[in-house]
């Protein structure tokens, strides 16, 4: 596929493909292009709902697209309890694929149909005139939108050589280093100083915190 018109992207880098999509991936419907629309938070997902049932329901399958909230699961042990949470991965966004008029303008019955939406705000670009994604960013977005086909993976937020305190467990109240992260089993590894010589101990993450005097 071609590249669109010259020019960079919201995040400043120029208009270029990433290669990320599979063969079976369609960037854009023929005719139509990715438009980011501004919504209130936490309403990501709700606005999605009600625009793909209105869209149906009005017929306007042939100016309004696929209609995306990418997301993404993880999963945290506490207790040795699983937990699966999924976040926003653009938080207060909704990408649209939607058909402009030839001067770039939203189609009138699209453009109330999305603004009397609850929680919708404006689109990305100028009054009227939303902003096409570049090529590189609506790849991206294409690809966090995929559903995940493996487990979700456990997200830690300490890192090797950090300095960390004990919260909970018998050793609570000792300082100690990280030597190892254990994403697969949602552990943390703290090497802690006990009588005078260190030994390693193996923490679920809610189990230390990161040590305010360093």
């Amino acid at each position: 596929m071609d590249k669109t018109e010259a020019g960079t992207a919201f995040d400043g880098r120029p208009n270029e493909r990433a290669d990320v999509l599979r063969p079976d991936e369609v960037m854009r419907q023929e005719g139509m292009n990715w438009f980011v629309l501004r919504v209130a938070s936490n309403k990501e997902s709700s606005v999605r709902e009600t625009l793909l049932r209105k869209v149906q329901i009005e017929g306007m399958t042939h100016l309004v697209g696929r209609i995306l909230v990418p997301t993404e699961k993880t999963k945290t042990i506490k207790a040795g309890k699983q937990k699966v949470t999924e976040t926003k991965l653009y938080p207060g966004y909704v990408f649209v694929e939607m058909r402009l008029e030839p001067d770039g303008r939203i189609p009138q019955d699209v453009f109330f149909l999305i603004k009397e939406t609850t929680g919708v705000g404006d689109f990305v670009g100028t009054a009227g005139r939303p902003s096409p994604m570049k090529d590189h960013e609506i790849e991206k977005m294409l690809k966090d939108s995929r559903k995940p086909e493996d487990e979700p993976s456990v997200k830690l937020v300490f890192t090797k050589g950090e300095h960390v305190v004990i919260k909970e467990g018998p050793f609570q109240g000792y300082e100690g280093t990280v030597d190892e992260v254990l994403p697969e089993k949602g552990l943390v590894r703290v090497l802690v100083t006990i009588f005078g010589r260190q030994a390693p101990i193996e923490l679920e993450e809610w189990q230390i915190g990161k040590s305010e005097g360093v």
